[in-house]
């Protein structure tokens, strides 16, 4: 190429990636669609509502927030892949529908082609908890009973491939027992019907969980995490309940349409990473057992690269499989 059709093509690149470039300028121009992957009232709706509380005014545009809880979060993550890739959707995902449903079952959308990670939002551990009236107060106990009682254990989930799922599924193969997966579309309907003893115990986060405990309906026995919770000190890990090296967190993170420009993606993530260092938002996500991450996309990046390498293996070793 000689040198006249070499600053041709460069011309041609220059001005191709203008309005790329103006488009990114000017954003945020209009509101932005906010999804979130489980119902009103979850965890995931609680870590949502509170950022786009803040993100809002810090853009100087509405972020709307639309809960879509159908098929364990799948469909709003769906949606996100579908969406222009121009800033104006975004989706809260977890484990579930982000990195453990794309192991089970067949999905409209790829994760990795369809969708490029912004930020991790939070990280907890999930709680194992039954309801009150099973004569258990340890996983041992817990274990033993469900031994003994072959078929009279059931226990719900936030979904289809969700880690309260996924973990669930893990313990029993561990341990060697038994108890039959209820799905529900988010924590709220899995933690009433645990209340209510149509499911005799769960895996979940903590935010719905902690009313219920304190009231005495819900009765913890274990936590995922290799430390033990903050807000649970006396509670034992599972790791060091007879399970050396058992260790599941329920993590958090927003992810955005791939080809989101990415002057856009480090702006959202600049000021989403401001956000949580806000003293009020830290002490609120503190108190109902979330740990801030924050950090950049290529933290997200690699932290589902590493769910991946985790889980695909335990997926394949149990069958686990939804049609």
């Amino acid at each position: 190429m000689n040198r006249r059709n070499l600053f041709r093509a460069l011309a041609a690149v220059a001005c191709a990636a203008l309005p790329m470039l103006a488009g990114a300028q000017a954003w945020p121009e209009r509101q932005i669609k906010f999804l979130m992957t489980a119902p009103a009232g979850s965890s995931i709706d609680m870590i949502g509502r509170t950022i786009a509380e803040k993100l809002g005014p810090r853009l100087g545009q509405p972020v709307i927030v639309e809960n879509k809880a159908a098929a364990s979060g799948t469909v709003a993550v769906a949606e996100a892949a579908r969406a222009a890739p121009d800033g104006y959707t975004m989706v809260l995902g977890y484990p579930g529908p982000v990195a453990f449903a794309p192991l089970i079952q067949k999905l409209p959308y790829d994760v990795h082609k369809d969708l490029a990670p912004l930020i991790i939002t939070t990280n907890q551990p999930n709680v194992l908890v039954v309801n009150a009236q099973l004569p258990v107060k340890t996983l041992a106990e817990l274990i033993a009973y469900a031994k003994a009682n072959p078929g009279k254990l059931n226990y719900a989930s936030v979904g289809n491939g969700s880690s309260s799922h996924l973990v669930m599924e893990y313990l029993k193969s561990a341990g060697g027992f038994d108890a039959v997966h209820v799905p529900f579309n988010g924590s709220p309907p899995a933690v009433t019907a645990t209340i209510q003893n149509e499911t005799q115990m769960m895996f979940a986060v903590m935010a719905p969980l902690q009313a219920q405990i304190q009231a005495g309906k819900l009765r913890p026995i274990a936590v995922t995490t290799v430390k033990r919770f903050p807000l649970l000190p006396d509670l034992p890990t599972i790791a060091e309940s007879g399970f050396p090296g058992f260790d599941a967190q329920a993590w958090n993170g927003i992810l955005v349409p791939a080809a989101t420009p990415k002057p856009i993606v480090a702006r959202i993530n600049a000021e989403i990473n401001a956000i949580f260092r806000m003293p009020d938002v830290v002490e609120k996500m503190h108190a109902a057992g979330f740990e801030l991450i924050g950090g950049t996309p290529e933290d997200f990046a690699a932290l589902l690269a590493r769910e991946n390498a985790q889980w695909a293996p335990v997926v394949k070793k149990l069958g686990l499989k939804v049609d």
